[in-house]
């Protein structure tokens, strides 16, 4: 296929897909498309599955996958608008009801230490979909507590004393902090920059994938392309989270993009390598398929 045969075979994707194409491999923005992922395909079979009580899955964070926390990060991820008032309720209500004393947002009941990595993706949607700042600072003040002596975070440190971040969690921290930086958000902003650096730093200095200690693979799973992500690290998220951070080329990250580049296939065209087990609402694609989404994501990485 040629450049142009892969936008088209892009473009007869959902609708999501379109906008997303548009926005970042075509540099037009396209807000006639972005209204239509609330109203067909996945956008609007994601919110078809909300209840009366605001809530997706059983509850905030149960089942895994189709629970509100996830749901609305895959909805986010879509593209869709950030004005939709049944999710700004929900967050509104998760803001009012999930917060734990030390300030994080908390679903387990049990344990009273929140999760950073958790609040990360929290920051991430809520800041997306324009909370009050003011609802958002005790996260914001949890999460700079949360960072660790090597710069990155790893959501065991206040659970059972951890002694090195988490790539996981770094990231997962470090793409809230960007979305609460492109929506204007100041509280606390220069320290969250601070943060930022140091997490970046972190996962340079891995090359995104390679221990520093041993240089070895840290996880063969950081080399598969999945998608939705969730929680879970990998490269090519990795590399989209430094694509819309601006973040210029480093030498560092050349592993990865290798690794990218050697994924593609004949066809131009990039597979769904793997998901992650559990729960769904819905397959968006299916493994061991050409992904849109992958292609999509890798496409604008490399053209970055």
């Amino acid at each position: 296929m040629k450049n142009e045969e892969i936008i088209n075979w892009l473009l007869e994707g959902d609708v999501s897909i379109q906008y997303q194409v548009h926005r970042d491999l075509l540099s037009v923005h396209r807000e006639d498309l972005r209204d239509r992922i609330a109203i067909e395909g996945w956008g609007h079979k994601f919110l078809s599955f909300q209840k009366e009580n605001g809530h997706w899955g059983r509850k905030f964070y149960q089942p895994k996958w189709t629970s509100t926390h996830y749901t609305i990060l895959d909805i986010k991820n879509l593209g869709i608008s950030p004005n939709n008032s049944k999710i700004i309720r929900t967050i509104n209500m998760l803001l009012e009801q999930e917060k734990e004393e030390d300030g994080g947002i908390n679903p387990s009941g049990s344990i009273k230490n929140s999760d950073v990595c958790l609040n990360g993706m929290f920051l991430n949607y809520a800041s997306y979909f324009g909370m009050d700042e003011g609802k958002l600072r005790s996260i914001v003040d949890f999460i700079i507590l949360q960072r660790m002596n090597d710069g990155g975070f790893n959501c065991r440190l206040n659970r059972s004393g951890a002694k090195h971040s988490s790539l996981h969690s770094t990231l997962s921290v470090l793409e809230g902090i960007l979305e609460y930086s492109l929506k204007g958000y100041s509280y606390r902003l220069p320290e969250l920059r601070e943060v930022e650096a140091t997490s970046r730093e972190f996962i340079l200095k891995h090359q995104l994938y390679i221990s520093d200690r041993t240089n070895e693979i840290i996880n063969k799973n950081f080399l598969k392309l999945t998608y939705p992500s969730r929680w879970k690290y990998d490269i090519l998220r990795a590399l989209d989270y430094f694509r819309l951070s601006k973040i210029p080329f480093d030498e560092r990250m050349k592993p990865a993009i290798d690794v990218l580049i050697r994924k593609k296939k004949k066809s131009k065209y990039w597979l769904l390598q793997a998901n992650h087990p559990g729960q769904v609402h819905f397959d968006m694609e299916e493994v061991g398929k050409p992904s849109r989404w992958n292609t999509l994501r890798a496409l604008r990485v490399l053209k970055h």
